[in-house]
Formats: C-alpha cells, sequence, structure tokens
C-alpha cells in the first residue's frame, strides 16, 4: 500500500511519520526548508510517546514524481483542502482512498466540489503538534488518533483496509458509526476555543476558568450546535455541555493551532471556524451573536495576514 501525504505540518507529519517509521511505502509532498530538511536529514518526530526519525520513500514538492496512491491523506489547512484535492488528480486510480483529516466542518465537502464521491472518505483526528523545526515535528499533546468513516455510514471492506495501515504505524484510530457526528463533535471544540484564544490571548485553561469567558465559550458551541441541528447532523441533546467537559480536561497552557497562527501574524482557519458558522447562520436563518463578534474582531487581523488590505 502507498500512502501519499499532502501536507507535512503537524498533522501530515506526525501520522504521516508513524506510517513510514512501521516500514510501509510513504510519500510526502511538502516544499521549501521543510522539504529540503527531510530529504538530506529524514522526518524527525520529537514525541511525548517517544522520538523517531524515519526515511520516508519519497519527499517531493512536484506531484509528477509521485507513484499511484492506494491512500492519500489530505494535511493542509482547510482554505488549501480544494487546492490540494485538485494537486492530486494526477495520482489517483479507481480505488485511490483520500481523507482529509484537518479541522473544520466541511472539508468532505470541498474536497466532493473536486473529486467523485468514490474516492472520499470523512476522517478527522486528534492531536497537539506542530513544526518546531524545517524537517522536526513536534508532539506536544493528547494521544494521536484518527477517526474516519464512510460518508453514508456503510462498513466497507476498505474501512478495514485503511485500519491496517493505521494499526500497523502504532497509532489509536477507529471506524466511525457515524463520522458527521464525529467531525461536528471535534470542531465544536477546536473552533469554540480557537476563536476566543484567538481574541484573548488566553489559554484553554484561563479560558475555562474565568466565568465570563466559560460562558462565552459554551454560547459559541451553542450556536454551532444549532447549525448542526439545521444541517441534520444527529448530535446528542447534551452535546455542549460534554464539550464544555473535554475543554476542561485540556492541558491547562494549551492553545489552538489556530490562535497560534492568528497571534503570530499567520493566515488562519478563522475563515473556516467562527466564519463558517456565521455564514451558515445567514444561510439557515440561524442567529450567531457570538461567532459574529469574535469572527468579526479578528477578521480585520485575518486579512492582514493574508495581505488583505486594500
Amino acid at each position: 500500500m502507498h500512502t501519499v501525504i499532502i501536507g507535512a505540518g503537524g498533522v501530515g507529519g506526525y501520522f504521516g511519520g508513524k506510517i513510514a517509521n512501521s516500514g510501509q511505502k510513504v510519500t510526502f509532498i511538502a516544499r521549501g526548508n521543510h522539504l529540503e530538511a527531510i530529504q538530506k536529514n529524514g522526518l524527525q518526530v520529537h514525541s511525548i510517546e517517544g522520538n523517531f526519525t524515519t526515511f520516508p520513500f519519497l519527499v517531493t514538492e512536484n506531484i509528477s514524481e509521485v507513484e499511484k496512491a492506494d491512500m492519500v491523506l489530505i494535511c493542509t489547512k482547510s482554505w488549501q483542502v480544494k487546492t490540494a484535492s485538485e494537486i492530486i488528480k494526477p495520482i489517483l486510480k479507481d480505488t485511490t482512498i483520500v481523507i482529509p483529516l484537518q479541522n473544520g466542518a466541511d472539508n468532505t465537502e470541498k474536497v466532493l466540489s473536486v473529486l467523485d464521491k468514490k474516492y472520499v472518505l470523512g476522517g478527522l483526528c486528534k492531536i497537539y503538534s506542530k513544526i518546531e523545526a524545517p524537517g522536526i515535528i513536534s508532539h506536544f499533546g493528547h494521544p494521536p488518533e484518527i477517526i474516519f468513516g464512510e460518508l453514508d455510514k456503510r462498513k466497507t471492506e476498505r474501512l478495514q483496509e485503511v485500519k491496517h495501515i493505521f494499526d500497523k504505524a502504532g497509532f489509536n484510530n477507529r471506524i466511525s458509526d457515524d463520522i458527521q457526528v464525529d467531525i461536528w463533535t471535534k470542531f465544536m471544540f477546536i473552533a469554540t476555543v480557537s476563536g476566543l484564544g484567538g481574541l484573548t490571548r488566553a489559554t484553554i485553561g484561563e479560558m475555562f476558568e474565568n466565568p465570563e469567558l466559560n460562558h462565552i465559550l459554551k454560547e459559541t458551541a451553542n450556536e454551532m450546535y444549532h447549525i448542526a441541528l439545521a444541517r441534520e447532523v444527529a448530535l446528542s441533546q447534551d452535546i455542549v455541555n460534554k464539550i464544555m467537559v473535554f475543554i476542561e480536561k485540556q492541558p491547562y497552557d494549551a492553545t489552538a493551532s489556530t490562535q497560534r497562527d492568528l497571534m503570530e501574524g499567520r493566515p488562519s482557519e478563522l475563515e473556516n471556524f467562527n466564519g463558517f458558522i456565521v455564514r451558515e447562520g445567514k444561510k439557515l436563518g440561524i442567529p450567531t451573536p457570538t461567532n459574529t463578534f469574535i469572527f468579526s474582531c479578528l477578521e480585520p487581523m485575518e486579512r492582514k495576514a493574508r495581505n488583505q488590505w486594500i
């Protein structure tokens, strides 16, 4: 089985590195100093579960050099998903499996706008990780896990093929009974802490222990819950309370990657998180005042990071 990783950042670097380190055939599509460092020194993973260095089958920025793939993991940022889906077209076979793993509620929809549905599984991952330096991935929190499933909830043979790859790589993974529920559950957590974290510059623990910020976190998640219901996602009635419990259990000093991007002046997933909820609310006629406030306060910073000031 040949696995191709497009996006060798914290997510793609860690999970792709684990697959490669287990002796499986892995190609990374990367760029810049990160690409050069991996080509020269291998991919180094500094992990709370044990460090390792692996030398993948191929590391390149040129899709024309890549062999046909059995599985493609799209590990870019949310706003790059459509472009990534276009890029991988030349390496797809009839049986290739494509799984988007980034944060966001509508990534599979973005992939499906470019690729035939026969290729696509829904997916998400749970991990705190980032690029520490060119060629070096830092995994600094949460037991790594990938959750994946068919968009129509079927149990198919290809799910077992994917699970075999992940099991051999040695990280937690699970076939979902309802991948949209799992995606939205993760989305509600990450989008809730990301936007308010970007606005306050506070850690997850600091936000949770502050009564006013705790209330805003809950209202943010509650608006997302009503959007999900309108989109016919079968979330449980107590999901908001479960999200708050999950937030409470996070490391006190933890921050989300989108918050870190905002604080460091890089393009972030703001548009795909709080911005997505605001747009869906307008489309569906559902008020989203808390998400609208957070998004509106952060949007000028996001535009500046993307050089969109006129």
